[in-house]
């Protein structure tokens, strides 16, 4: 036999199982890169030992055939990548990622946070990997294969896919505020390039070729990224109801716990200088899958639990210190109205020839694949008089001519806040007050946030929905209530803060806006917060 495992025919793997005791002439019946435990079963090997053995060794002999690349990942270290996961990388789809910056306008106030999706994206297939390797090799009996593994390292490397320019700058305001319309998400536009990249680059025969089975393989990878389109987990892109834990590791609806989340703490905290107080390393080594209500769950030991609420901590403060920052939220702003400003004057080419705006290219992938951060400097490097006024904003975000935050409030309940009332508070804010008959300010020149800060699940606490075993029985899973844990933990789990900024920055005029927003937040029964904005 050949050394090159990847040369190997039916017949040297069949002599391999066979010097090994495991083989047998009716492997050749079956193709072996398809073969399943009920296979085996039904050839006749009744120990669930010797199939379950069966399994893991033609699995090493994939692994060790599928020719891996090694990327350096500053966060990671030195990651191994299957080959279909370079060829996925090497695409003009996944490439785009590049250009996209992870953190949004976060990078005009922290000088770190220059990374991008690219790198992130990588760092999430690794992660997704690990974790179902992991509990692959802890559990042989979860009968997780090699198309399993594929499928959610692929979904993790994939899963960003669709975001546009800023990331969540594009869906979280840019989208509504031209198309209020659509209840549009990057997760939506992530499944339809991740289609887009496959038909263009023509890799449906490179993923039969590494074992997928098309076009049931293709539509689970999508079901990890955006959750299950069918209700039935029978019916969800072919796997078994006993392999629903798949569904928790790259994006977690359950309870917010996934690698997408693991590697975005590390890597933000890593280039914002923050600290992250959370070990995925650690999650690793105690994941588990338990059976809860009758269905297969990932669970965690129960000494864990504290680290879990420490992670979830960190997610708040990355929020409070970073994403939720009052001058990166206000660039966002500054971004979004000049893009909506040059939204009807930019053309982007499309499939077939046909041209899109900013706003509609998320409807073809072709002309989304050309839409990144770089519409940013296509309009601020224009000479077109139609650009002039974005133009204009986004050269006053490169001076620094931000627009200023005059005040925080909190409402006694959390609001629902439509787009209507965001246009409409503006003017109530300029109507407020009037005693400075030298300032005039107009509902245009001021500009309301609202930014809600939870722990991923609204105002729950996701840890109720985490399950846990113990050292004497891990098969058991269990809840552990707040109040088994600490008494120092919050009691509440989301807020929500009206933030106010006002175009006009000279003293005066931020004196009268000052107390136009405190007459307004009396007029609206809303609770001042004390910061240093001013």
């Amino acid at each position: 036999m050949s050394r090159d495992i990847s040369q190997w025919s039916v017949k040297d793997i069949c002599r391999y199982l066979r010097e090994e005791g495991l083989g047998d002439e009716k492997f050749r019946e079956v193709g072996l890169r398809d073969l399943t435990e009920t296979h085996l079963e039904n050839m006749g090997i009744r120990s669930l030992d010797t199939r379950q053995q069966i399994l893991q060794r033609l699995e090493k002999l994939w692994q060790i055939a599928a020719k891996t690349k090694v990327f350096n990942d500053p966060i990671h270290g030195h990651i191994e990548m299957h080959p279909l996961l370079v060829r996925i990388i090497d695409t003009p789809q996944f490439q785009r990622l590049r250009h996209i910056k992870q953190l949004g306008g976060a990078y005009f106030v922290f000088p770190g946070a220059s990374h991008n999706r690219f790198e992130h994206s990588i760092g999430v297939g690794y992660l997704a990997g690990s974790l179902v390797q992991e509990l692959n090799e802890r559990q042989p009996e979860l009968l997780i294969s090699c198309r399993d593994i594929l499928c959610v390292q692929i979904a993790g490397l994939c899963h960003d896919l669709g975001h546009g320019p800023f990331s969540h700058m594009f869906d979280g305001k840019f989208i509504p505020k031209v198309r209020p319309e659509l209840k549009w998400k990057h997760e939506k536009a992530s499944r339809e390039m991740f289609d887009h990249l496959v038909c263009e680059n023509v890799l449906e025969p490179v993923m039969e070729e590494y074992g997928l089975v098309l076009p049931e393989d293709q539509n689970f990878i999508k079901e990890l990224i955006a959750g299950p389109q069918n209700t039935d987990p029978l019916h969800q892109g072919g796997r078994p109801e006993y392999k629903s834990f798949l569904y928790e590791i790259v994006a977690n609806k359950r309870n917010g716990i996934d690698v997408d989340k693991w590697d975005y703490f590390a890597r933000d905290c890593f280039y914002l200088g923050i600290q992250n107080n959370f070990d995925y390393r650690r999650f690793l080594k105690f994941a588990r899958v338990c059976e809860v209500d009758g269905k297969n769950q990932i669970c965690t030991r129960n000494k864990e639990v504290g680290n879990l609420y420490d992670m979830f901590h960190t997610r708040n403060c990355l929020h409070r210190r970073a994403y939720q920052h009052k001058v990166c939220k206000i660039i966002e702003t500054m971004i979004t109205e000049a893009f909506v400003l040059a939204d009807p004057h930019i053309q982007i080419q499309g499939s077939g020839g046909q041209m899109f705006k900013i706003s509609t290219a998320i409807e073809n992938m072709e002309a989304y694949t050309k839409l990144t951060d770089r519409v940013f400097e296509q309009i601020l490097y224009s000479s077109s008089p139609a650009l002039a006024e974005a133009r204009e904003i986004l050269q006053n975000i490169t001076c620094r001519r931000l627009y200023k935050c005059v005040g925080e409030a909190q409402a006694r309940e959390p609001l629902e806040v439509s787009q209507e009332m965001l246009l409409d508070w503006p003017g109530w804010v300029a109507r407020a007050l009037n005693d400075h008959p030298n300032v005039t300010l107009q509902p245009e020149d001021f500009v309301v946030n609202i930014i809600n800060m939870d722990w991923g699940m609204k105002e729950k606490n996701p840890i109720d929905n985490v399950r846990f075993y113990s050292k004497n029985d891990p098969t058991k899973a269990f809840p552990i209530p707040q109040d088994q844990v600490s008494k120092l933990l919050p009691e509440c789990f989301a807020e929500q803060i009206i933030r106010v900024y006002c175009k006009k920055t000279d003293v005066g005029t931020m004196e009268a806006a000052k107390k136009k927003f405190d007459q307004w937040c009396k007029d609206m029964k809303f609770s001042k917060l004390q910061f240093t904005c001013i």
